[in-house]
């Protein structure tokens, strides 16, 4: 997870800049086709299957992380960046819910704990603000996290099912790729020039990279203790704003930081001492 953190802090960036001649729409389409360009050739060349028995699962879980994001860059697009940023990372606080909920698996006290510690770091440096006319776009932006988190747990069956990370990526980066296409197609196209290739094929790279090790991550390890260390994405994503816009941060926010580290190190520590148990 913290490399699949690093890699989407680096397509935040990317996003940034290329935010500043293309739209929403256009962003997620060519984020999702290097993704599924990257992945076919993958499975051609390995000369790989796409079948599964899980088709439903994986279409359920491409559909609503598509709509997740639409809903996000909405967000992104309509208020300040922190707070769409902050209201988007609830996710974990939903995933805890729906895994506590429906599927009635009942999470430790100490892992909610560091989600919840890491949450409030995340507020706490992006000091996330809306305004009245802001509503709707709050409004989507929440509901693009919880939608995200139920993603997650989509993403954490699927992979205890046995369904391998490329699959997974390859169908939501199908889906989106075919949902951005048709909202870019009635929305502004921007004409590619040859500067903006790099830029557009970093974005999709890092997304891609960062989706098939937040996929392994899910599989993997436990969803609350993934989930806890999605936090440090918004640390990294600081760092490059000091590193490449000379952001510099008050003493508050590196606070804010010191909660966001600590809250992943105590979900890692409680995980380690529950699997010493066994």
């Amino acid at each position: 997870m913290l490399v699949a953190a690093f890699f989407f802090a680096i397509m935040g960036v990317l996003v940034k800049i290329a935010s500043h001649k293309f739209s929403s729409a256009e962003l997620v389409f060519y984020r999702s086709l290097v993704g599924l360009i990257f992945i076919s050739s993958f499975v051609v060349t390995k000369r790989l299957s796409l079948k599964t028995n899980l088709i439903k699962k994986q279409m359920s879980r491409s559909v609503i992380g598509f709509i997740s994001m639409v809903m996000f860059f909405y967000a992104i697009s309509e208020l300040p960046l922190a707070t769409a940023i902050t209201l988007n990372y609830t996710s974990p606080l939903a995933m805890a819910a729906i895994l506590t909920i429906a599927l009635h698996e009942k999470p430790k006290k100490i892992l909610l704990i560091a989600i919840i510690t890491g949450f409030v770091g995340v507020a706490f440096l992006l000091k996330p603000s809306i305004h009245y006319g802001e509503l709707l776009a709050g409004g989507l932006g929440l509901l693009s996290g919880l939608m995200a988190g139920w993603v997650y747990v989509y993403v954490a069956q699927l992979g205890r099912a046995g369904e391998p990370d490329w699959r997974t990526v390859f169908y939501f980066s199908l889906v989106c790729t075919v949902g951005g296409g048709a909202w870019m197609l009635i929305h502004h196209f921007s004409p590619i020039e040859l500067e903006d290739l790099p830029i557009l094929a970093g974005l999709g790279t890092c997304a891609t990279i960062a989706q098939l090790a937040m996929t392994r991550a899910y599989r993997t390890g436990n969803p609350l203790v993934v989930g806890s260390l999605a936090y440090s994405t918004v640390v990294l994503a600081s760092l490059f704003g000091i590193l490449l816009w000379n952001e510099m941060l008050s003493i508050d926010r590196w606070l804010a930081i010191a909660i966001i580290i600590s809250s992943g190190v105590m979900s890692i520590s409680a995980n380690t001492s529950a699997k010493d148990k066994n």
